[in-house]
């Protein structure tokens, strides 16, 4: 949002006393940044739909994966289950004349001894002829349900590329447009992108500042604690609050990545969206998060916004659009088509409007 600001506050200060043309010209890049403000929301929501229907569709492919290997293992341990019961039916058949029924095995027994060890023999056989059919059975009805499962999951994933596809679609349109309203004042856009990555440098200054007088003032109370005078717990507060966070130093590495530009899709330095950015910094300590701002709204622990501390998540628009808490009521995301990942403040108009809630990552 740092171009609809800056550049509203840009033609806003212009002369008292300016040309009828060029307030004419302000006054209508006043309402395309006005536009560009409603597309940017969204287009939020879209890419992070476009990133849900990517998330789900990778989660079918993976079960279509799955069931295809169970379907061969079904088939080829029916395939052995029938042979084994077809060698099966030639033996009697060929045995037939030697052992034709107990009866006979019992007639042909010379002993006592050979008399149990054939109605053993026979027990035996009729034991392994039952569990044979019965594999057969079993294995026979494995293959006609994974099928039927495989058949269903790969309907459900043609009906989702669709989706994604005209998803895509929609927010290629949109871009395009975007594009052709940011060319009418692209002038002024260049100007306000070289101030822009100034000020951040200075932000990032200042939250590197902000960081360390933290940890410096967190290891001056441990070093005071001995000296304390011991008092008495204080009572329990019966308002449940979330633990503290874990992650406290994840907003340095991810303002390592400050000035990458946005790419809707995007989950790697070469360019980043709103919860690809997120995913990106998170995986860096171990913690896997998915690709898309809903589904990490569902991560972790609900936090209050005064109880914010430095790597929890917040989220916006809807669930359309969310960054990462560094402090001092500042967060770094990576907000829109034609911007780059930066430092906001939580009291800017267009965040404090659309706020939806914090997350702390457990």
């Amino acid at each position: 949002m740092f171009v609809l600001g800056l550049l509203v506050a840009f033609l806003a200060a212009g002369p008292a006393f300016a040309d009828p043309s060029v307030g004419a010209k302000q006054a209508e890049a006043r309402q395309i940044m006005a536009q560009l403000q409603e597309m940017d929301g969204r287009l939020g929501q879209a890419i992070e739909a476009y990133n849900l229907a990517s998330t789900r569709l990778d989660g079918l492919r993976g079960e279509l994966r799955t069931n295809t290997h169970r379907l061969k293992v079904a088939k080829s341990n029916l395939r052995y289950a029938q042979r084994s019961l077809s060698h099966r039916v030639v033996s009697l058949y060929k045995a037939e004349a030697e052992i034709n029924s107990t009866l006979a095995v019992i007639l042909g027994a010379s002993s006592l001894d050979e008399l149990l060890a054939r109605l053993d023999t026979v027990s035996r056989v009729s034991n392994h002829d039952t569990r044979v059919m019965r594999q057969v059975r079993i294995f026979r009805h494995d293959v006609r349900r994974t099928q039927l499962r495989l058949k269903k999951a790969e309907s459900a994933q043609r009906q989702l590329v669709a989706e994604r596809a005209a998803r895509k679609t929609s927010i290629e349109s949109q871009l395009a447009e975007r594009q052709r309203l940011l060319s009418s004042v692209k002038n002024e856009i260049a100007q306000l992108q070289a101030q822009e990555r100034a000020r951040q440098a200075a932000l990032v200054r200042q939250a590197q500042s902000r960081a360390a007088a933290q940890q410096t003032q967190a290891a001056a109370n441990v070093l005071g604690s001995g000296d304390e005078v011991t008092q008495e717990p204080e009572p329990e507060v019966a308002a449940i609050r979330a633990p503290d966070s874990r992650y406290t130093g994840v907003g340095a590495i991810a303002m390592q990545y400050i000035g990458v530009p946005y790419l809707w899709g995007g989950a790697s330095p070469s360019g980043f969206d709103c919860s690809g950015f997120i995913m990106y910094v998170y995986a860096k300590l171990g913690v896997s998060l998915p690709h898309n701002a809903a589904m990490q709204y569902g991560v972790g622990v609900p936090v209050s916004r005064s109880e914010l501390q430095p790597g929890d998540l917040v989220f916006f628009n809807g669930l359309g659009h969310n960054g990462m808490y560094i402090g001092g009521d500042q967060f770094i995301h990576a907000p829109h088509s034609g911007d780059f990942v930066k430092i906001s403040s939580l009291n800017d108009s267009w965040y404090a409007r659309t706020w939806v809630g914090a997350r702390r990552v457990t």
